[in-house]
């Protein structure tokens, strides 16, 4: 799966110039079976939408692009001619997250678990970004919350 998914950035990287679409979301959503307004939450708490936010991080890692994909993910991702380049592509950064997402749901299921795991697989990590989705989703209005 993950080789389709390269082929299908690199085919995206022909129109890196254009700005990012909703199309992108919607296509990589469903491209990799995950909800599209989860991924627009990831990208509204990653980086507020921006193409090219660059964070580095404590640990020495980098993270690339809309999506905040993180370098530590780069030697599997590079494999198929993906770069911190093309992570820096906002089509690109969305079907690559949504890959990293679906990755993450395969492991846990479609809960809150695996969209915390986005972010972290340490629990405390993984629980306070799982949270802070939960909020951008509920001021959105595409969730509630128990009272």
């Amino acid at each position: 799966m993950l080789k389709s998914l390269i082929y299908l950035i690199i085919l995206l990287s022909a129109s890196a110039a254009l700005p990012v679409q909703a199309d992108c979301f919607d296509d990589a959503a469903r491209y990799q079976r995950v909800n599209p307004v989860i991924l627009r939450a990831i990208a509204w708490q990653e980086s507020r939408y921006r193409p090219d936010a660059m964070r580095k991080n404590d640990n020495g890692s980098t993270d690339y692009g809309l999506m905040q994909i993180n370098s530590i993910h780069l030697p599997a991702l590079s494999k198929y001619g993906v770069s911190s380049n093309t992570l820096m592509e906002p089509c690109a950064s969305v079907y690559i997250a949504a890959w990293h997402l679906r990755q993450k749901m395969d492991k846990y299921g479609n809960t809150w678990r695996a969209i915390g795991s986005y972010h972290s697989e340490t629990p405390e990590y993984r629980d306070k970004y799982a949270g802070q989705i939960i909020k951008i989703l509920t001021k959105w209005g595409a969730t509630s919350q128990p009272r």
